[in-house]
Order: C-alpha cells, then structure tokens, then sequence
C-alpha cells in the first residue's frame, strides 16, 4: 500500500524541499519505488533537479520521478499515482499553502514532516502550521505528525531544541 508523506510549513526556506529530496534519496536507495509531487509554483525540486542532471549527465528519471502539481491539484494527482502503485509518494508543499490545502493534504498523509529551524520567527510559522494541521486528525486518526529541526547549530544541544519545541502537539525528532 502507498505511504503519503508530506513537507508542510506555511513557510519558504524551512526546509521542506531539501529534507523531501533526503528522505526521497534514502528510500530509493533502500528500494523503494517513489515520486515526488511539488506543488511550489517557483518548482525549486524541479530546478534543483535540472541543475544536478546538468552538473553530473544523469538521465531525465534516472532516480526517481518529480511531478508538478498544484494546491488544488494534489489530492487528484495522490489518487492518481497511488493507483501506479507507488511505494512511496512525497509532497513537498509550498510555503504559502493554505489553511484548507494543509487541512486537505494532511487528511490525505499518512505522515506530515514540518521542519523548522529555532528563530523566533520559524518556531512561530511551525506552531500555526501544526495548528492547521490539528483538525485533519479528526478525519484521518492514523495521521503521525512530526517536527523535523533544521539548521540547528551543532554545539546547541537536543533538550534546548526539545525545549523550545515542546508545547507542540507532535513527535519532535532529535
């Protein structure tokens, strides 16, 4: 059965797209038949793609498939490719996704990743964005919800990160 898993955060620059090519490299590597979904209008997956198939002379799908999508789209574009039989689909969400498109999309996750780094402003973004997120567990009670810090300095250590986590309502990976 396909596995959803989505990068959400009301924010650009958090994380998402990076954290989604990781997790899609690690998977394929061990694997696992994947595709990327991208809903960012500015197609930064799509772009950073590009750029590498340049750099190294990889082929156009030589590791795994990046389809464009869009807020409104995504959920037919899921239903479409899980019928593929996909192992994995990722959806790296763009930052000003709303209110209803996270609702949507995370009823339609298995797993929402929102990664954030510590400044005052990013811990914000991630609190409203795990706000929004909230009420698609009333629809999807097998949701997991984790914060994924990012650009965490090395000598910060994992209970200050935990620490200013920790009123969220979600797994916080260390």
């Amino acid at each position: 059965m396909t596995k959803i898993i989505s990068f959400i955060s009301r924010k650009g620059g958090t994380g998402k797209t990076t954290s989604a090519i990781h997790l899609a490299t690690m998977l394929q590597s061990l694997g696992h038949s994947l595709v990327m979904l991208e809903t960012d209008n500015n197609y930064t997956l799509n772009t950073l793609r590009k750029m590498e198939m340049y750099k190294t002379g990889a082929k156009e799908n030589a590791v795994f498939n990046i389809i464009a999508s869009a807020d409104e789209n995504v959920i037919e574009d899921i239903d479409k490719l899980k019928k593929e039989g996909f192992d994995f689909i990722l959806v790296d969400s763009a930052g000003k996704t709303t209110d209803e498109h996270i609702k949507k999309l995370s009823i339609a996750s298995d797993l929402v990743i929102v990664p954030t780094s510590l400044t005052p402003n990013d811990l914000l973004v991630t609190y409203q964005t795990i706000e929004d997120i909230k009420p698609a567990k009333e629809h999807n009670s097998t949701l997991k919800l984790l914060v994924l810090p990012n650009r965490v300095h090395t000598a910060t250590k994992i209970d200050t990160v935990k620490e200013a986590l920790s009123e969220l309502d979600a797994i916080i990976l260390d």
